[in-house]
Order: C-alpha cells, then structure tokens, then sequence
C-alpha cells in the first residue's frame, strides 16, 4: 500500500505529530508513505509525466525522517492555500495542459491533473489534514474515484462533524496564558484592554479564553456588539474592579452592530480575505464614548506558533493512527472525529453538509456579551 499525505491550509500545532503518527502506523505495516510539500500544491506542481523531474514537490516519508518532528509546532512538509479546483490560469505550471475554459470568475479546474498525478505516483489512499477547505477537497477527490481520508485541523474548531480538530486545544492554552499576562500592564495604567483572537466565522476560541481567562466580556464572530451597552458594561466593570481595570476578547471575525467584518487584501484561492482589526475598531469606539484609556493586542499568528500542548500530541496521535487502522480494514472515503468524548468517523464530505458555531443559545448570554455555562453535567468535554 502506496500512501499520500499532505497539510492545506493555516499551519496550527499538531499537524506534526499526525503526519509522525501516519507514517509510523503505515511502516509498521510494511508500507510506502509520499509526502506532498506545501499542501495541494504539491501535486499541482509535480510533472506526472516525469515526477522525478519535480523533486521539490513531494518526499517519501519514513519513521527516521519523521522521528522529531513531534517536538515541534507547524508542519515540516509545509502547507499553502492552493486550490486546484479554482487555478489562475497563469499559476498553472508549464507542463500542465491548460486548455480548460476558465469559468466566469477567470479560473480553471485541473482536477483531473491532480488525479494523473496519483496514479502517476501509484498513490493508493490520499491522506489529507486540513479545516473545511483542504477537506472539502479531498472529498470532491474521492467523488472523482481517489481513495481518500481526512483528519481535521483547525485553531477555530469549527469544522462540522467533528467536536475536536487539532489546533485548538495549543491555541486557548496560550490565549489565556496571554491574556493574563496582559493584565499586569491593562492593571498597572487602569486601561480597558481588548484582545483580538484567531475566529473568522466561529467565535469557539474567543469564548473558551474567555471562559477560562474570566474576561470581563468577550464578543464572538455570531453575535454583532452594540457598543454603547459594551460601553457601559465595561465602565461598570472597571469599577468593581480593584485594579480599575477590565479585560474584553474579541473573534476577529466579530463585528459592530451595522458595521461589515473587517477584511483586508485579496481573497485567497478559497475567496477568503484576511481578517484583523476589530480589537482596534471596539477599542477606538469605546474610548471614544467613556474616555478611559484602552489597550489592544492581536494575538495572531503567536497562537499558531510553537509545540503543541498534550492535548495536540495525544488527539494528532490518535487520527493518524486510526486513520492508517482504517485503510488497513479497507476503509477510506471517511474523516476522522471525536464525538461526545469518542473517537469515531464521518464521511469524508462532512465538512460540506453544515456549519459548526458557538450555541449561543446555551453557551453565550448575548445580552452581557459573556459564556454562558448554566449547568455542566451533560456537557461536551469541548464547549462548542
């Protein structure tokens, strides 16, 4: 057996210890295991008609080359958001045919090259690691007749079908580390502090830091905030506060009541645009109506970096694993899951069929833009 595995899409802490996880298990097995650099692009950019001349473009895999990779965060075979179902025309490589009619947004499909690549390379089962993007993709490749198999990643959590993806547990560890180390300097010059965190559609990241830093407030990408009533929860708080300070996360995909999402620069292969100053925008808005000094900081990229906690060695560990044990029993077509506190599977197209977001009728009191966990017992393991 002939395996394929690629990472798409942000980099996120536990990508390396599947990927170390996927190639141990398939060793173990005595079989052959490709990786593909740079997510989808590197099959878009091998020659199927001669893969050695594009060497660059993907490695073979073995317990020696994998063997400390887990020490560390990201992914060593690297990633990208390269989507061959949409191509420029001009980023389709020389020894591509490119003799496809570009839809109406001036794009072209070469899937069907990303399958002669497979075959060409004697891939049997696609492994693919990735969030809604990279995934959905990997679905359509299976619709198209390759085997494949998803494991889901992402900081957000919001893939559906799915309580668990790697990443997120790392990013709410260092969110609330973060968080309160902020508070000395929002505490040492009594100032309102706002904290932007990674959350483009799904505010899950905001609202477990928030949850587990006990923020004064947190806005989440559902729900819209009015500023004067933020405004004058936070003055309220600052108050009871002994330190005359308050602390607010906020999802970079939240927004002002009658204001559009922040977005910058140009879309991506997947028509997503970069997010990012709404913790300045809330910021601006309420000093502008208290008059009390603010603090922002963005997170950013800081949540993606470095090891992964337990939490994303053990859940990577454990989809690879699984996922090589599944092919094993002759089973492809599947996405890796963890459901009410189980490991279990979804069809690979799972990630298509709906949207995971904060139960804001369960877990989020919209009225004082704080968590809401009324009663634990009988809650998910993962506030979701």
């Amino acid at each position: 057996m002939h395996l394929g595995i690629l990472t798409g899409g942000g980099d996120v802490p536990g990508l390396n210890p599947a990927i170390k996880a996927v190639v141990n298990e398939a060793h173990r097995l005595g079989w052959t295991v490709t990786g593909f650099r740079r997510g989808w692009a590197g099959p878009v950019n091998t020659n199927a008609a001669d893969p050695s001349s594009t060497p660059n473009t993907h490695i073979e895999l073995t317990p020696d080359v994998v063997r400390t990779i887990d020490r560390s965060g990201g992914t060593f075979i690297h990633s990208s958001r390269t989507n061959p179902s949409r191509m420029k025309p001009e980023d389709v490589p020389e020894f591509v045919s490119n003799d496809r009619t570009p839809d109406e947004n001036g794009k072209v499909d070469i899937t069907d090259y990303v399958l002669a690549v497979m075959e060409a390379l004697r891939i049997d089962v696609l492994i693919a690691i990735g969030g809604d993007d990279t995934l959905s993709y990997a679905a359509r490749l299976h619709q198209e007749g390759m085997q494949t198999m998803c494991i889901p990643k992402t900081m957000d959590n919001d893939v559906f079908g799915t309580d668990y993806c790697i990443g997120f547990s790392t990013c709410v560890t260092r969110s609330v580390e973060m968080i309160n180390r902020l508070r000395t300097s929002a505490g040492s010059h009594e100032r309102m502090l706002f904290v932007e965190v990674f959350g483009r559609n799904c505010g899950l990241t905001a609202l477990a830091g928030g949850y587990l830093a006990d923020t004064d407030r947190t806005l989440i990408a559902e729900v819209p905030c009015e500023l004067e009533r933020l405004a004058d929860l936070l003055v309220s708080d600052r108050k009871r506060s002994s330190s005359n300070y308050t602390v607010t996360v906020v999802s970079e995909g939240a927004s002002v009541i009658g204001e559009a999402v922040i977005e910058r620069g140009q879309a991506d292969a997947y028509g997503h645009r970069k997010l990012g100053g709404i913790g300045e925008r809330i910021g601006a808005g309420i000093n502008e109506l208290t008059g009390v000094n603010i603090m922002t900081q963005n997170l950013g990229y800081l949540l993606r970096s470095g090891a992964p906690d337990a939490v994303d060695l053990i859940v990577p560990k454990n989809y690879g694993s699984m996922c090589v044990q599944l092919i094993d029993e002759g089973q492809t077509g599947l996405m890796m899951a963890v459901k009410d506190g189980k490991y279990t599977t979804q069809p690979a197209d799972i990630s298509t069929k709906g949207l995971h977001r904060v139960d804001v009728n369960g877990m989020y009191d919209v009225e004082n833009y704080r968590p809401k966990i009324g009663k634990v017992e009988g809650l998910p393991m993962y506030i979701r």
